[in-house]
């Protein structure tokens, strides 16, 4: 995947994953090797390779700002775990209670970022603090698209539902209202679109879920009419098949917030 996009042209600026991908070694030499930075979540009892004389050591707990996307913020620690001695790759952890380090908000982490152990803490944190927005943003996805909802055992099949499921994403998403705030494009005087919120389950209140709503409710005439075509073959209905294409096509008149003009 980082190579497929390294090939399209994207510019990546920084690396974050949690654990299942701190402890691939391949990932991470992917990563090397298309010199990325990376900052990545790693298990609290991860394993280094060290010469027998030598012994993880842990620095000084230093207190960070934790700042939020709201603008809010927290105090939260971190520290420098060594061991042996310092190499290009470091190791960190990251809490909100050095004291008793809870289990629910402390991270063992490790990164690449060049620099001196003063310069890496200041950033670190705020940093690794962006993969949970990350987490956010594709919950949708994996929840209510269904990302790990396949039946397939061979990789490149896999993908291929990976794709479908983005493309479904990027779909509802471009038609959401924040996307819509940006679109500055008008629609000509004399087009002027359906009230589609008639409908009894359309649903007002924002957000991607309602957008993922209302859009299924647009494509549903059409997926109907698929289910009832053979049917038609048993029961003969022009009157019935005549009025699902007057409704699916009064459906294509749906504007969508985004627009490409």
């Amino acid at each position: 995947m980082i190579e497929e996009l390294i090939n399209f042209g994207f510019e990546i600026e920084l690396i974050l994953a949690d654990s299942l991908y701190g402890e691939s070694s391949s990932f991470i030499q992917t990563l090397d090797k298309y010199q990325l930075p990376w900052v990545l979540a790693i298990r609290n009892n991860h394993g280094v390779w060290m010469l027998s004389h030598q012994a993880v050591r842990a620095n000084k707990w230093s207190q960070f700002e934790r700042i939020f996307s709201n603008q809010t913020s927290e105090i939260r620690y971190v520290r420098e775990i060594i061991f042996g001695k310092r190499y290009q790759r470091t190791y960190w952890e990251i809490t909100t209670d050095p004291e008793t380090l809870p289990e629910n908000s402390t991270s063992s982490v490790m990164t690449n970022l060049p620099g001196k152990s003063n310069q890496i803490k200041k950033t670190l944190g705020n940093l690794y603090g962006l993969r949970t927005w990350i987490e956010y943003g594709f919950r949708q996805c994996k929840q209510e698209l269904g990302w790990t909802d396949y039946r397939l055992t061979l990789f490149e099949q896999i993908e291929k539902w990976w794709e479908i499921i983005m493309s479904a994403y990027l779909m509802v998403s471009l038609n959401s209202k924040i996307i819509g705030d940006l679109n500055q494009s008008k629609l000509p005087s004399d087009d002027e679109p359906t009230d589609f919120s008639c409908h009894q389950q359309w649903n007002l209140t924002g957000g991607w879920k309602s957008t993922l709503n209302n859009l299924r409710l647009i494509i549903q005439p059409t997926i109907l009419l698929w289910l009832i075509f053979p049917w038609l073959d048993v029961f003969p209905s022009r009157h019935l098949l005549l009025g699902f294409h007057q409704l699916i096509e009064s459906m294509n008149q749906f504007q969508p917030f985004y627009s490409s003009g």
